[in-house]
């Protein structure tokens, strides 16, 4: 049996198929470990067109092929620009073109608009080394070939890090606020682990979110209903529009969701007289909860914290659920319970002085940041026994 690796790269998920793609995303039993690498998810990207031509993310695929099977996948792109990624590499690109060369387009593989730790090199079991490593090959030449600038893995797993460097890519640190459950009994016994005044403050916050007139729901599966989409898609954007100029997801996207992700959705609505009023999205993993996006047609005080987080720490101890990932940036999530956490990127650049400034910066800059979760952990909502712990 030969052991030649052949890499292939598709426009789109469709040409390789579902059962093909999720035997190298999701080999697991049951739910996969997050639903944003999965068939489902891209293909409602790329129906949806949130991903495609005119939106600076085109898909190319990447699949790994030994002996007539493919044993290996990964979500590549060429990008247009640098939005939707949550791992910046503005100032880089400006170097870059400062300096007389073209930075655009740029290889990716991410998954569009989702600052979630996964993993992004979706390998069948028993080819997880020589299945990552065939792709990373097969992107650094696509690159090459193309005479692109540079290739970007954001959001890996900290062990796709250490394996992406060790072949020679750089790797970065970046920073995320994310939620531990501790086997809590209940939201109560996660209070119970906070300072006094950061308790609180909490069910104070609480109280005021609950009190805006209405009932706060959570909905899953066949519980959302396409009016609920109605509603969140003005919400989202009102939200996206303000943070972003303009959405990034489309109104399809959402029927799309409707269709074949209900089951991987947690919608929590504050309904008044049956009417939303604002909402937050997440996405459930096997393990984790993904706070993803949040907007209201009302503003309430502490509506916000409790949508979006204290909402999710409810679900995740109701559904014994280790961790909450509640996105991007933010650090008053920290008062909230909340803990810096490092979050992990791969870097290729082709030309080499390039690459060896910016290896200096990230090496800087990863000091910085391991700084910054030391003293924002100290400063941390738990008791100090608690916050010890954490660190």
């Amino acid at each position: 049996m030969s052991d030649t690796i052949e890499i292939m790269a598709h426009p789109a998920i469709a040409d390789i198929g579902q059962t093909d793609w999720d035997k190298c995303a999701c080999p697991e039993d049951g739910r996969a470990s997050d639903p944003f690498t999965t068939y489902r998810f891209l293909h409602a990207l790329e129906v949806s067109g949130s991903v495609g031509p005119g939106t600076g993310w085109q898909p190319r695929y990447l699949t790994a092929h030994k002996a007539g099977e493919i044993i290996a996948a990964a979500p590549l792109f060429a990008k247009g620009h640098s939005q939707g990624e949550y791992i910046f590499d503005h100032n880089w690109a400006h170097a870059w073109e400062q300096a007389g060369g073209r930075y655009y387009p740029k290889l990716q593989i991410a998954v569009p608009f989702t600052p979630a730790t996964g993993r992004r090199f979706l390998t069948r079991p028993g080819h997880e080394v020589d299945g990552m490593a065939a792709l990373v090959q097969g992107a650094v030449q696509l690159a090459s070939e193309n005479e692109l600038s540079s290739l970007h893995i954001t959001f890996c797993t900290e062990a796709e890090s250490i394996a992406g460097a060790e072949m020679g890519l750089l790797g970065r640190i970046g920073q995320q606020f994310h939620w531990l459950n501790a086997g809590f009994s209940g939201f109560d016994a996660f209070l119970d682990t906070l300072s006094s005044r950061k308790r609180k403050n909490i069910r104070k916050e609480r109280a005021q979110a609950q009190g805006f007139g209405g009932q706060i729901v959570q909905f899953t599966g066949d519980e959302i209903q396409p009016e609920h989409w109605d509603a969140f898609w003005q919400f989202y954007q009102d939200t996206g529009a303000r943070k972003w100029g303009q959405p990034y997801l489309t109104r399809a996207f959402f029927d799309a969701a409707q269709e074949n992700l209900r089951d991987d959705i947690m919608l929590v609505l504050a309904m008044r007289d049956g009417v939303p009023v604002a909402g937050a999205l997440n996405f459930i993993g096997r393990d984790t909860l993904y706070g993803r996006y949040w907007g209201c047609a009302e503003h309430h005080p502490c509506l916000h914290f409790e949508l979006c987080y204290y909402q999710a720490i409810d679900f995740a101890i109701e559904h014994g659920l280790s961790r909450v990932e509640a996105g991007a940036q933010g650090e008053h999530k920290l008062a909230r319970g909340y803990m810096p956490t490092a979050t992990h990127s791969l870097h290729w650049l082709a030309d080499e002085g390039f690459r060896g400034a910016v290896a200096d910066y990230l090496r800087a800059e990863a000091e910085a940041v391991d700084h910054d979760i030391e003293v924002l952990t100290s400063y941390g909502p738990f008791k100090r026994a608690n916050i010890e712990e954490q660190q």
